[in-house]
C-alpha cells in the first residue's frame, strides 16, 4: 500500500509523458491513468488506438499528440477529459468528415491543430471550412489563415518539441548569402575585360614598333643607294 501511494505521488509530478510506438491493449495504454493530475504534454504517436474513449481525465493537459493511429471520430471526449488543450496533433489518422472535428469547437483554448494525412483535408476548400468551423484556432497544419508559417516564438506554446521547425533559419541563410563575398563570376568578367584591353593595347604597340622598324629599314636602304 505504501508503494502504491508513493507511485501515485510520483505520477502526479509528471508534466510531460511520451509513450509513442507502444502497443495499446483494447484502446488503452497500460499505466496511463488519471493519477497524472499535472500532466501538460502527452505523446501517444503510433500506439495502435482507434478511439480516445479510454483516455483518462487530464485536466491540465495542453498538448496532445496522437498521430499515426486509427482514430476516426469520438473527439467530443477531449472536451470532457482535456478541456484545456492548446495543441492537438491528429495527423495520419482516419478522420474523413468535417463533422468529426466539429466537437473541437468546445475546446476554447485550442490554438493549433494538425490533420496532415487525414482524408478530411483532401477538398480544396478544406482550410477555409476548417477555420470557419473552428474560429478559435490560429494554426492549421502549421499555417495560419493567410498561409503564414507558425513563428518560432509560438512553437513552445503550440507543441512540446518544436515540430513545426524554425522558419527563421531560412532567413539567416539568405542573410549569410547576401553578406558574403562577391561572386567569383564578377571577378572573372572584370579580369577578362582587362585582359582584352591589355591584349589589344599590346597588339597596337606591336604594330607601331613594326612600322618604326620598317621605316628605319627603308631609310638605311636609301642611304646605301646614294
Amino acid at each position: 500500500h505504501e508503494m502504491g501511494c508513493r507511485g501515485t505521488s510520483l505520477n502526479s509530478r509528471v508534466v510531460e509523458l511520451v509513450v509513442e510506438n507502444c502497443r495499446s491493449s483494447d484502446g488503452e495504454v497500460e499505466g496511463l491513468t488519471d493519477e497524472y493530475t499535472n500532466l501538460e504534454s502527452l505523446c501517444m504517436m503510433n500506439v495502435g488506438i482507434s478511439s480516445l474513449s479510454k483516455l483518462p481525465s487530464l485536466p491540465k493537459l495542453q498538448k496532445l499528440e496522437v498521430s499515426d493511429n486509427s482514430i476516426s471520430g469520438g473527439l467530443d471526449v477531449l472536451v470532457e477529459k482535456c478541456p484545456n488543450l492548446t495543441y492537438l496533433n491528429l495527423s495520419g489518422n482516419k478522420i474523413k468528415e468535417m463533422s468529426s472535428i466539429k466537437p473541437l469547437q468546445n475546446l476554447k483554448n485550442l490554438k493549433g491543430l494538425d490533420l496532415v494525412g487525414c482524408d478530411v483535408t483532401s477538398p480544396d476548400d478544406f482550410r477555409d471550412n476548417a477555420f470557419e468551423l473552428l474560429p478559435q484556432i490560429t494554426y492549421l497544419d502549421g499555417f495560419d489563415r493567410e498561409d503564414n508559417e507558425v513563428p518560432d516564438s509560438e512553437n513552445g506554446e503550440l507543441t512540446s518539441s518544436g515540430i513545426y521547425g524554425n522558419p527563421e533559419d531560412d532567413d539567416d541563410d539568405d542573410d549569410d548569402e547576401e553578406a558574403g563575398p562577391p561572386d567569383d563570376d564578377d571577378d572573372e568578367e572584370e579580369d577578362g575585360s582587362e585582359g582584352e584591353v591589355g591584349l589589344s593595347y599590346l597588339m597596337k604597340e606591336g604594330i607601331q614598333v613594326s612600322l618604326w622598324v620598317f621605316v628605319a629599314f627603308l631609310g638605311v636602304g636609301q642611304s646605301s643607294e646614294s
